[in-house]
């Protein structure tokens, strides 16, 4: 067994799914395993990691559309704002997808199906730098 590790950051320009499937494709080609997994993991409370179509861009419009929606920003409503009235909508909406994924490798590519990709779903509205780490476990 081999492992392998690394950090990639990656610049959001606000709220919305950022595709980071290529660069962390590249990478794991770059380790030269033919099986195991790929775990990710974002380093951050108010961004979060989901795997999603990556084919037509109305799913990733639908996606954003739909977690504003479900959690507000309504003024008063949370008692945590520190940053901003999106603060404690970008937590929660955190909370309520993944911080970590788990993506097997087989014959030396990641499995993910025809229109999957792996995308970084920043809830903030403004720009950030985030850092998603990646460990590979394999042979």
């Amino acid at each position: 067994m081999r492992q392998a590790s690394t950090i990639l950051t990656f610049a959001t320009a606000g709220a919305g799914l950022v595709e980071i499937t290529a660069p962390v494709t590249d990478w794991v080609a770059a380790q030269g395993l033919s099986e195991g997994l790929l775990t990710l993991f974002v380093r951050h409370t108010s961004a979060s990691l989901i795997i999603q179509e990556n084919a037509d861009p109305e799913v990733q419009r639908d996606l954003l559309a739909f977690f504003r929606a479900l959690v507000p920003e309504e003024s008063g409503r949370y008692r945590h704002a520190d940053e901003g009235p999106d603060d404690m909508p970008a937590h929660i909406k955190a909370a309520l997808t993944a911080v970590q994924l788990s993506v097997p490798l087989l014959s030396g590519r990641l499995a993910l199906g025809m229109w999957q990709g792996l995308y970084l779903f920043e809830h903030r509205r403004t720009p950030h730098r985030r850092q998603v780490a990646l460990h590979l476990l394999g042979a």
